[in-house]
């Protein structure tokens, strides 16, 4: 499946205001008057998928803005990981990962609590999830979630896993599961793979 298809790129509204060169409520006027198509998330802030604000910046003429609004997809997508664990496996995995991604933006999670934060205010490409350190979390309910809720942009997510959870997890519709000790160099090839936007999604 190509990258394309994976991830949705949505902005909020202060964003639109800064490709814009406008303020904050400039954007939000547009949206209210009907002029920049939106929709709202349970919290009642406004979100805008790409497209949406593409066929704005068309109508209005704002060449220089789209020239930015792609350049932003075009270098954020597939372009951030988040890495979830405890603390001490969590700087570990850190560690290996920016060595094989110098040039990507990382997040880092040590509990559930910044996990779900993270995934809602970073929305990152790819996802690397200890499940053997963050006990009684429903799984399947958050893919699920994080699936079908184009908020979050469709990750890739791979959940770690110790080798003795394997006949547990191997149910749960995780991009992959990763069994301890990770090898690197196959999270290195799917991560590139999927990173190119015409390439097909590797496996770990």
């Amino acid at each position: 499946m190509s990258k394309g298809s994976r991830r949705v790129r949505i902005f909020s509204a202060l964003e639109v205001a800064n490709i814009c060169g406008v303020v904050n409520q400039t954007a939000i006027n547009w949206i209210r008057n009907g002029h920049l198509k939106a929709f709202s998330t349970p919290g009642g802030q406004y979100r805008i998928y790409a497209k949406d604000l593409a066929a704005f910046l068309d109508k209005r003429g704002m060449s220089a803005s789209g020239e930015v609004l792609h350049d932003l997809i075009d270098r954020e997508n597939w372009n951030s990981i988040l890495i979830a664990a405890e603390s001490s496996y969590n700087e570990y995995l850190k560690e290996e990962i920016i060595r094989l991604f110098p040039e990507y933006i990382f997040f880092q999670a040590f509990d559930w609590f910044e996990t779900g934060r993270s995934m809602t205010e970073n929305r990152p490409g790819f996802v690397l999830l200890d499940a053997e350190q963050f006990h009684g979390v429903d799984y399947s309910r958050f893919i699920h979630t994080v699936r079908n809720d184009v908020f979050f942009g469709k990750p890739y997510i791979a959940l770690i896993i110790g080798g003795h959870m394997y006949d547990e997890f191997q149910h749960i519709q995780a991009d992959t599961l990763l069994v301890k000790p990770v090898e690197f160099d196959k999270v290195e090839t799917a991560v590139k793979s999927i990173s190119r936007p015409q390439d097909t999604a590797a496996n770990f």
